[in-house]
């Protein structure tokens, strides 16, 4: 499947506001706070945006974060829409539960980015078994480890001092000598790191 492979700090200048995607490259060398206007041709007065383009920014603002490509993001909100309750509150419970937003939540990666190379490349398990698909949706209860390989690597040996400086959210909960997370309870859509609006995304997709 195609991705988007183009400057991610591009991503944020299009969304008018950082959305961290180089983990603390964010932090320390931020191309967004030199240039925060939207990439492209520079106009004198921009149009305003209509509803159509609001509600485009914001679905756009949400995959950006989170890394998926729009089939992907697309089956989610079917998903979303199969599930009781609020659609858009059921979109961004779903997209926190991705296993490489797990992993990045845990510390275990800088970002997301990197949390799916991890998994993709085979490093972590999910419930002791190996799990390389970036997507996979983790339930209540699960655990997320390293493979037995993996933890004699030189980024394993980092992160262990690394990790003593990092916090977790509150649904999730971290052995930090082992290096063992667990699901303590699924999110909640104010447990997103940034805030989205899911009923904007949700008017997106009825029109």
């Amino acid at each position: 499947m195609a991705r988007y492979t183009g400057s991610v700090c591009r991503l944020c200048r299009r969304t008018g506001e950082k959305l961290f995607l180089k983990g603390s490259k964010c932090i320390t060398k931020c191309t967004f706070e030199k240039r925060p206007s939207p990439p492209g041709p520079h106009v004198s007065k921009r149009r305003r945006l209509s509803d159509r383009g609001m509600q485009l920014r914001e679905k756009q603002k949400a995959r950006y974060f989170y890394g998926t490509m729009e089939n992907q993001f697309r089956q989610l909100f079917r998903e979303a829409e199969r599930l009781p309750g609020v659609t858009g509150d059921n979109l961004l419970v779903l997209l926190e539960r991705r296993l490489d937003n797990v992993v990045y939540r845990l510390g275990f990666a800088d970002s997301r980015p990197q949390a799916r190379q991890l998994i993709t490349h085979g490093h972590i398990l999910v419930n002791n078994r190996k799990t390389n698909i970036p997507s996979y949706l983790i339930k209540e209860g699960d655990t997320i480890s390293w493979n037995q390989v993996s933890a004699k690597t030189e980024y394993y040996k980092q992160l262990v001092q690394a990790i003593e400086s990092k916090s977790v959210p509150s649904w999730l909960s971290l052995d930090k000598p082992s290096l063992v997370g667990r699901v303590s309870s699924l999110p909640t859509p104010g447990d997103t790191e940034t805030k989205i609006d899911g009923k904007t995304i949700v008017e997106f997709y009825s029109r």
